[in-house]
């Protein structure tokens, strides 16, 4: 089993690139703590228009503006998303391709890449067009943890959609009139998509986001993946996972580390502290409420 990030003697021999300051427009942390591989440029999935469910009777009992229907409600169902989501992030790190990753190129595109294929059917055909299974560097990682019971997508209320992209709770015709969308930001995720759980790291979950809002970047949100026990590394530290976004004017990469390194980045601004102003926060999909 790979072990990338033992030692920060060894982070640095991995990683030898310099900390990128706010100007730089990068969007996520650049530093010598994070075992880096190039992310690749992949296609994103086709999906169907199909809508299972009517929006008329739809309805929003957290009155966070997504319709009861498609919310986890089964533990079962909860725990399946919840390990795919983190194994699809962390397998674009480990064994990155261009078939899965043309799409991400930024922090909310490894969110959004991981969300969407974590509540599709992982039948024969997905893994055929998502290339994702066994790779020879972790022989015994096999992505079968079974699929979602309630609904796959785009077979849910929200058809084609994943993301709500307007504030407000669920209002008649926001099923079809742009109140969702399949892309979403960092800031959409922020505002629309999850509620926040604590300002306390310790209380993350995972399948949880570390949100931060960086002022003088171009793209001041970030968004990082609580992974929790990794599903490539051996030891059972707790991981995240992001991508860097922007750097320097070069294509940014993803990147994956300990929750203890991170929260002693050589950069303040980056360590998920209640201490640290640039620290919004644990947050949780609304899936999930």
């Amino acid at each position: 089993m790979l072990r990338l990030l033992v030692t920060l003697s060894t982070l640095v021999v991995c990683a030898p690139l310099s900390l990128v300051h706010p100007e730089t427009a990068s969007n996520g942390p650049a530093d010598k703590f994070s075992a880096t591989r190039a992310s690749h440029a992949p296609a994103e999935l086709a999906v169907s228009s199909h809508s299972a469910l009517g929006s008329a009777h739809e309805r929003d009992s957290m009155g966070d503006g997504f319709p009861d229907s498609v919310r986890l409600t089964r533990p079962e169902d909860r725990v399946t998303f919840v390990r795919w989501l983190g194994f699809l992030a962390e397998s674009q790190f480990y064994r990155p391709l261009p078939a899965t990753s043309a799409e991400i190129h930024d922090c909310a595109g490894l969110i959004r890449f991981a969300f969407r294929n974590a509540l599709m059917a992982h039948n024969a055909a997905w893994r055929m067009s998502t290339q994702i299974g066994p790779a020879s560097e972790a022989p015994n990682v096999e992505p079968d943890f079974g699929d979602l019971r309630e609904f796959t997508y785009p077979n849910w209320a929200l058809g084609p959609n994943l993301f709500r992209i307007r504030a407000g709770p669920l209002a008649p015709g926001d099923l079809g009139d742009g109140a969702f969308a399949q892309f979403a930001d960092a800031a959409a995720l922020l505002h629309y998509n999850t509620f926040f759980v604590s300002r306390d790291v310790r209380s993350a979950l995972a399948g949880d986001l570390l949100f931060y809002d960086q002022p003088g970047q171009s793209e001041p949100y970030h968004s990082m993946l609580f992974v929790g026990r990794s599903n490539f590394q051996a030891e059972g530290a707790d991981w995240v996972v992001y991508h860097t976004g922007d750097l320097n004017g070069r294509p940014g990469e993803v990147r994956e580390l300990e929750l203890q390194l991170l929260m002693h980045h050589p950069d303040p601004r980056w360590r998920p502290l209640a201490a640290n102003p640039r620290f919004l926060g644990v947050y949780r999909f609304e899936l999930l409420r």
